[in-house]
């Protein structure tokens, strides 16, 4: 099989587009984010960064282990939201919060 074709059928699984999506999501606040802390030089950050001989090293960082969060609570919010369908509206687990109020209740009395 070519490469080609071997990345186009990866592209069609949709649990691969999924998670591939929610990742470019992760880059992208962490893009902002990193450009954010720059813009606004929060406790003279900028300064620092650009003030030492290799800012891009610190740049890289900043923006890998921003990359890494957000890219993993995107694709994992993705995952945990996968279960949830339109018949979801109904309230479930029982009736625990009317149990823990009538306890209460009968503590106080």
């Amino acid at each position: 099989m070519p490469p080609g074709q071997r990345r186009r059928r990866l592209l069609q699984t949709p649990l691969f587009r999924l998670l591939a999506i929610n990742l470019a999501l992760g880059l992208g606040m962490a893009v902002v984010l990193v450009g954010g802390l720059l813009a606004l030089d929060p406790y003279g950050l900028r300064h620092l960064i650009f003030s030492d001989h290799s800012p891009g090293v610190a740049i890289g960082l900043l923006l890998g282990s921003f990359f890494v969060t957000f890219g993993s609570t995107a694709m994992g919010t993705a995952i945990m939201a996968l279960g949830r369908g339109d018949d979801d509206d109904e309230p479930r687990g029982g009736t625990r919060v009317h149990a823990r109020v009538k306890v209460r209740r009968s503590l106080t009395r």
